[in-house]
């Protein structure tokens, strides 16, 4: 269903963006995604299961969604199609589409899908790799044109805009393309995995015990006779430590002073609690979410209070209405395809943070007060 534009709707003029020719007009507005950074953002996820995590827990706290429309055919037919259609990679159901979106939008900063039409109706809805794809200001200041490389490897525009989705997280006013959730995280990333990787180096130096073996008294032998004293010692040391590997006790008996010593004992491994805590504790922050939520008890009464539900409920609300104009969109266009009343109205589900227990104990005790005053004024 194709609506006819208002006559002088597109008469403003937007006073923030420049609309001077450029002498290299295909190059005028161009903003490429794919750059360096999507790539490190990705690898902080894989080295870094606490961001990994959160970002999982932030596109399953977000929630699902209930498309109303005003007319009782339109809404069947829509709540049978987002409920069996298919997303890609054997997935079903707007809610796979949904999360896969809003997964590319917090780790990269934007993302981007298509709507497939096949025979006049919607068939599909994908999500794309928005790293190989650019974006370039339309006609219209406030409209963007997404580029990706066809078969010959060129940039061109890609032909049909209309079913392409697109999503920035917090643009800004120089880079209103997205910001990613781990924009500076990097540089304390990379003081963790250093941190990290020592432990590893001197558990592996001092957990798997080196000892050394030392035998005084031999600086008036013949060097023949001390050589052969050395490898008979070194020999039974050896037959010592492989039979106690097999649970079998042997002891070690050598001729002359002989001291055994561990390698690396006397260097004690730092502490690392306190520096891992501190950097922890800013890549949380960051996330919006609470520390015991993934995993981190660092209280032994640690809840979420009322408070900190509130928070995270207003980040997950703001997530939810970067993404709505995008499951709008797709509601719309199946409804206009189907020739049905395309006005529909996105109503997300509730978001409970709260203890259950707690939140049932509250109103028993808010109904037994209730009774108590009523049987007082009686």
């Amino acid at each position: 269903m194709r609506r006819k534009r208002k006559e002088g709707a597109a008469a403003m003029a937007c006073q923030l963006r420049s609309i001077n020719n450029h002498p290299f007009g295909a190059l005028r507005g161009f903003m490429p995604l794919g750059s360096g950074e999507e790539r490190v953002y990705r690898e902080l996820r894989e080295a870094i299961p606490v961001l990994d995590a959160a970002v999982g827990k932030l596109v399953r706290l977000s929630g699902g969604f209930q498309a109303q429309c005003k007319n009782a055919q339109a809404q069947r037919r829509l709540d049978q199609f987002l409920k069996n259609v298919p997303c890609g990679h054997g997935q079903m159901g707007i809610d796979s589409f949904l999360g896969g979106y809003m997964d590319s939008l917090l780790t990269v900063g934007r993302a981007v899908g298509e709507m497939v039409i096949a025979g006049d109706k919607l068939r599909a809805v994908c999500c794309g790799d928005v790293t190989q794809l650019q974006v370039c200001q339309g006609d219209s200041p406030l409209d963007v044109v997404l580029y990706g490389p066809d078969q010959h490897g060129v940039m061109r525009a890609l032909p049909y805009q209309h079913l392409l989705l697109f999503t920035a997280l917090n643009p800004e006013p120089g880079h209103p393309y997205g910001v990613s959730l781990f924009r500076g995280m990097p540089f304390l990333a990379e003081i963790l995995m250093k941190i990290y990787a020592a432990i590893g180096a001197n558990w592996e130096r001092a957990g798997n015990v080196r000892y050394s073996v030392v035998c005084k008294g031999g600086e008036n032998m013949d060097p023949a006779a001390a050589q052969d004293q050395g490898a008979q010692i070194a020999k039974e040391w050896a037959r010592a430590m492989e039979d106690s590997k097999n649970g079998t006790v042997r002891d070690f008996v050598a001729v002359g002073d002989v001291q055994i010593k561990v390698i690396g004992g006397e260097a004690p491994i730092l502490d690392s609690q306190v520096p891992v805590k501190q950097i922890l504790e800013q890549l949380v922050a960051k996330t919006g979410l609470p520390p015991f939520l993934l995993g981190l008890s660092w209280s032994t009464t640690e809840r979420m209070s009322t408070q900190q539900a509130d928070i995270l409920t207003s980040e997950l609300w703001a997530l939810r209405r970067t993404v709505e104009p995008v499951v709008r969109k797709i509601c719309k266009t199946f409804l206009a395809l189907e020739g049905l009343d395309d006005r529909v109205e996105i109503v997300w589900n509730d978001i409970s943070l709260q203890d259950i227990t707690e939140e049932a104990k509250a109103e028993m005790y808010a109904a037994q007060a209730a009774k108590y005053r009523a049987e007082a004024e009686n």
